[in-house]
């Protein structure tokens, strides 16, 4: 069964600095409906204007991955990490017992956009940790790159939960398969582009929960890029 999350059915909140949309429920966007699916509880698409930023907040109980699409954004937090972010960087931050972070577009000319994904931790009151590594174009053209995961295989991130994140850059005509084990789910998320899902038509921002399928067919119609996640 595929459920399908349109890109403009999704919660939106323009802050003038920050255009965000939420595919579930955040912050002043809440809709029963759309409360997570598994342990997958936020993912926002959000573009920060040049000079714009998230100050210095706070976190618990929370594996936070940020994936940056175009731009920079420049991070800074409670354990003592700073670092810069491009497009191919993926950023783990586990909130554990609490951490502080700030966001902030690392321009101040051009706009950074970015995905914001929370997940639901396997562990209550992990101990705060960091993790950054970047996955080059070459890495996730034309196949599903593993780029988070519970054992960190295949130099991907450590993520403290019973979920795999794969990433892809497709040409038109390029076709990944993914197998789903039984029991378990996927969540696929198009950043942009155009695809076919198991027959289904996605475009940029749609995305789309996966239950009692044996197999994922994913092609795309124009050049495209996503995010799979393959849940418990």
């Amino acid at each position: 069964m595929i459920t399908l999350r349109r890109s403009d059915d999704r919660g939106a909140a323009d802050h003038g600095w920050l255009d965000s949309r939420h595919t579930f429920s955040f912050a002043g966007y809440h809709d029963p409906a759309h409360m997570g699916f598994r342990a997958l509880r936020v993912l926002n698409e959000d573009k920060v204007a040049a000079r714009g930023g998230f100050p210095t907040h706070g976190h618990r109980e929370m594996e936070i991955v940020s994936y940056v699409i175009e731009g920079a954004l420049s991070h800074q937090d409670s354990m003592g990490n700073g670092s810069k972010l491009v497009p191919g960087d993926v950023q783990r931050m586990t909130a554990g017992t609490g951490v502080y972070h700030s966001e902030e577009n690392a321009s101040r000319t051009d706009g950074v956009h970015f995905l914001q994904i929370w997940i639901l931790p396997g562990t209550p009151r992990l101990t705060p940790g960091y993790e950054q590594k970047h996955f080059a174009e070459k890495e996730r053209q034309g196949q599903l790159r593993l780029v988070g995961s519970p054992d960190g295989r295949d130099g991907a991130i450590t993520i403290h939960q019973d979920v795999q994140m794969y990433a892809s850059l497709l040409a038109p005509g390029d076709r990944v398969t993914h197998p789903i084990a039984k029991g378990r789910h996927a969540w696929v998320q198009i950043v942009r582009g155009t695809v076919t899902l198991n027959g289904e038509t996605l475009r940029g921002g749609d995305g789309a929960a996966i239950s009692d399928e044996s197999e994922l067919v994913i092609t795309a119609t124009t050049p495209a890029e996503l995010i799979l996640f393959d849940l418990a």
